[in-house]
C-alpha cells in the first residue's frame, strides 16, 4: 500500500515548484532586458526624454497663461465691487433731482454738474483699466451680456430689442463683470385674442 502524503509537506512541494516557477519567469524578464541592443536602448531613452520634455513644455504653457490671466484680470472681484459706486453716483442724482425742497436751485445745479464731474473721473479710470459700459438700448437681447427683466408691448420694434435699461452693465476686456437689466419690447396681444383667451377659460 502507498503511503498516504501528509497535507504539510504537499503544499511545500506546491510552493517550491511556484518559487521555481516565479524565478524562471524573472530570469526571462532579465534575459530580454539583456538582449535590448544598444541602439533599442538609446531609442527608449530617446521616447523617455521627448515624453519629459514635452511634459514640461505642457507645464511652461499653462504657468504662462496663468501668469497672464493674473497680470490682465487680477483686479476682477475689485472692479466688479466698484461697480457700486457708479450706481450710487446715478442713485444721488436722481435723489436729488426729485426732491421738491431743493428743486431748481443754483445749489442742486452745482452739486449735480460736481456729481457729473467725479463720475466722468470714474469711467475714465474704468476705461483706463479696459472696464467698459455694455451698449444696451435699442441692441438685440444677447444673453452673454444682457438679462431681460420684463417685456415692454411695443410694435415699432423688433420682439426682443432692448427698450429700457433698468442696470448698467460692464465688461473687462473679454470677460463680463455683470451683465446689462433691461426691459425687451415685444408685439401687443390684440383685443381679439385677448377676448377669445377668456371665452376659452
Amino acid at each position: 500500500m502507498e503511503k498516504e502524503q501528509n497535507p504539510k509537506t504537499e503544499e511545500k512541494e506546491n510552493n517550491k515548484i511556484k518559487s521555481t516557477e516565479s524565478s524562471e519567469k524573472d530570469k526571462e524578464i532579465k534575459e530580454k532586458e539583456v538582449e535590448l541592443s544598444p541602439e533599442e536602448k538609446i531609442k527608449e531613452l530617446e521616447e523617455k526624454v521627448t515624453r519629459t520634455l514635452a511634459e514640461m513644455e505642457n507645464q511652461r504653457r499653462r504657468f504662462e497663461k496663468e501668469k497672464d490671466d493674473a497680470f490682465e484680470y487680477g483686479g476682477f472681484s475689485f472692479a466688479r465691487e466698484s461697480l457700486n459706486l457708479i450706481d450710487n453716483f446715478d442713485r444721488a442724482k436722481q435723489s436729488l433731482e426729485n426732491d421738491e425742497k431743493i428743486k431748481d436751485s443754483d445749489a442742486l445745479k452745482k452739486t449735480l454738474e460736481h456729481l457729473d464731474i467725479v463720475k466722468k473721473d470714474l469711467v475714465s479710470i474704468f476705461k483706463k483699466n479696459n472696464i467698459e459700459e455694455i451698449v444696451a438700448i435699442d441692441k438685440k437681447l444677447d444673453p452673454n451680456l444682457h438679462q431681460a427683466m420684463m417685456e415692454v408691448e411695443d410694435n415699432n420694434k423688433e420682439p426682443g430689442t432692448i427698450v429700457q435699461e433698468i442696470q448698467k452693465g460692464f465688461k473687462m476686456k473679454d470677460r463680463l463683470l455683470r451683465p446689462a437689466l433691461v426691459a425687451v419690447s415685444k408685439k401687443t396681444e390684440k383685443n381679439e385674442e385677448k377676448s377669445q383667451e377668456k371665452t376659452k377659460k
